[in-house]
């Protein structure tokens, strides 16, 4: 799959900024990637994205009924509840994984792994968020509170910006232009992904 293939179901929240090119002269003076050796550099971002796409998907989803108004016509408040709790779990199981497993391979050879500080931060502010939503998605699936869209946006507003650039920098991280600068062919075949 070649670099523009690589599709997003939908924008990110307004205030997020896009990621910025970058045009270093090491990257202009590498040699031309061929479509294997594109593939086999790019797998982990591709990987990523796959998943993260997945996540961009459930919170549009959430964010669009907030913004209408209203429940999807195809999900049950009940529904509508657990498609928000499994958000949260399935986010929280992703980012141990990541940070468990994933980061301190990458780790080895590249800063924005070795310093996992960025990241870290962005996982904190992001659960930060989740558990917010997961408390009161709980409230409302209990009966102790009744969902209102208007609250459930202002609690998805409260970690959206952070969620959306990071799900965008791991993958831009991971992408074959960067990962070459670290690894060899045979090192990207045996990564945990």
């Amino acid at each position: 799959m070649a670099e523009s293939e690589t599709t997003v179901p939908a924008a990110p929240p307004p205030e997020c900024p896009a990621p910025e090119p970058s045009n270093t002269s090491e990257e202009k003076t590498l040699p031309k990637l061929s479509a294997s050796e594109f593939r086999t550099y790019n797998h982990m971002a591709e990987h990523m994205d796959y998943y993260h796409n997945h996540f961009r998907a459930t919170w549009n989803t959430m964010m669009s009924a907030c913004d209408a108004g209203k429940r999807p016509k195809n999900l049950s408040i009940r529904q509508f509840l657990q498609l928000g709790l499994q958000f949260c779990h399935q986010l929280t199981m992703h980012h141990t994984i990541e940070e468990q497993h994933v980061f301190p391979v990458l780790g080895r050879k590249m800063p924005a792994f070795k310093n996992r500080d960025e990241l870290l931060a962005q996982h904190q502010k992001i659960h930060e968020g989740l558990e917010k939503l997961e408390e009161y998605l709980e409230a409302c699936r209990g009966g102790e509170r009744e969902l209102r869209l208007g609250e459930l946006k202002g609690v998805l507003d409260g970690f959206g910006k952070v969620l959306w650039q990071h799900l965008d920098d791991e993958v831009k991280q991971l992408g074959a232009e960067n990962m070459r600068k670290y690894w060899t062919p045979e090192e990207m075949r045996r990564m945990p992904m």
